[in-house]
């Protein structure tokens, strides 16, 4: 765990570093495109943040390599080579859309060119654990075919959902959390070292998402763009499909005492497409559903649009900051879930559980006005929209507006307006 945490830890830190340099690039070289209709932000903002996160994805790798127990991963397949290749591929595309536009089609030809060329070096799905079958195996064009669909709907859906600040970032880095605590437990909880890769990379998306969401966090200096957002899109299906396939059921039973238990307690493990869908579960959802509204209204499934769902939290009240939260919120619903209900037997807990969590997630969602406000004692040290108003003509004044309008002998009925925005005003600067 030691050498996992150092590997965050660079590259985090690589990519952090990287994103300020990179800004002013962007800016120097013109990655700055107009504000569209559809855009939330208010002002022209740099792209080309995903060369900062590829920085970092190879300073995590490069360390890695020089691990004792991680260097292993390197030397026993070829993951590692197909993921650098794959994700160099969309990088190089994302760059080029970021600062000169590239067509949709051609973007979704170079998708599946990265894809294909990490299935030519290995990365690609052999069997299918399928639930009283045991693993049934696909024949080469059959495991392509899954494993270059399954790159293309990671991609376009953290693309889709990269509309605000933060968002895409943090959503990857809850579902590569999970997937994480996915592949750690069959690495050590069950001795299978073909899980290795996928820890790797869940580790190295960690990474990357937390560095730059210093930066990319509302409001946003930077945005990832496309270099950033297909990329990260890659890696969590290189994550899945590393894994897949290479998960004996045998090794599992004779761990859990059953067959049956195994299933009980580690519905994934036999389909582990499943986990790495569930962790993306509201992006895929959004990809889905864009999809269909815009052939069903004669549109190109391209076309982009202002009807996403963080643009429609948006319009029934929320504010940036808390639309973000909630899609975070309903990410790690889903996607922790799923990992415990793997890992457990009691699944009535964990549901009774979700189902709380769900309740609780509904009435937020549901109530775009409420806004909680923080204990007398700490609101001067809080921005105003977390302090408790009074009621009254002096509600929105503070004691120092209300000891200057004594002071002018002015009717707070009548200063209050213009001295409580200077006060405001004054508060954010």
């Amino acid at each position: 765990m030691r050498e996992y945490l150092l590997v965050l830890f660079c590259t985090a830190a690589v990519t952090y570093l990287l994103t300020g340099p990179v800004r002013k690039f962007a800016i120097a070289a013109g990655a700055m495109p107009p504000v569209r209709a559809r855009d939330v932000h208010r002002e022209p903002t740099p792209r080309l943040g995903g060369i900062a996160m590829f920085g970092g994805l190879c300073a995590g790798i490069l360390v890695a390599s020089q691990l004792d127990n991680l260097s292993k991963v390197f030397s026993q397949g070829t993951d590692i080579r197909a993921l650098l290749s794959g994700a160099g591929i969309m990088f190089l595309l994302g760059v080029l859309d970021d600062k000169w536009g590239v067509d949709a089609l051609v973007k979704l030809g170079g998708q599946m060119i990265a894809a294909g060329v990490m299935v030519w070096q290995g990365v690609t799905v052999i069997t299918l654990p399928v639930p009283g079958f045991g693993p049934v195996a696909v024949t080469p064009t059959q495991g392509m075919i899954i494993s270059v669909t399954l790159v293309v709907v990671m991609v376009n859906a953290v693309n889709f959902i990269d509309g605000l600040d933060g968002l895409a970032g943090g959503m990857v880095c809850i579902a590569a959390m999970a997937f994480f605590l996915y592949s750690y437990r069959l690495w050590y909880g069950y001795t299978i070292s073909d899980a290795a890769p996928a820890v790797l990379f869940s580790v190295l998306l960690i990474g990357m998402c937390l560095g730059f969401l210093a930066h990319n966090m509302h409001p946003a200096r930077i945005f990832m763009g496309d270099s950033g957002s297909m990329m990260l899109g890659l890696m969590l299906a290189v994550a899945a499909i590393s894994i897949t396939g290479r998960v004996d059921p045998d090794l599992i039973s004779n761990e859990a005492g059953s067959q049956t238990a195994a299933v009980h307690a580690l519905v994934p493990i036999y389909i582990p497409l499943l986990l790495p869908l569930t962790v993306i579960a509201l992006p895929l959802a959004d990809l889905l559903l864009a999809v269909v509204r815009r052939t069903w209204a004669g549109q190109s499934p391209f076309a982009a649009d202002k009807r996403h769902l963080h643009h429609r939290l948006l319009q029934v009240g929320h504010s940036h900051s808390r639309a973000v939260l909630i899609m975070y919120f309903w990410a790690a619903l889903i996607a922790f879930g799923s990992v415990a209900f793997s890992v457990t037997n009691t699944g009535r807990t964990v549901v009774l559980t979700l189902a709380g969590l769900c309740l609780v997630g509904l009435v937020v969602l549901l109530t775009p006005w409420f806004r909680p406000r923080a204990p007398r004692a700490v609101q001067s040290f809080l921005p105003p929209r977390y302090r408790r108003h009074q009621s009254g003509p002096m509600a929105e004044l503070s004691a120092k507006d209300k000891q200057l309008l004594g002071e002018a002998g002015r009717d707070p009925a009548v200063g209050s307006t213009a001295v409580g925005h200077q006060g405001e005003a004054t508060g954010r600067r």
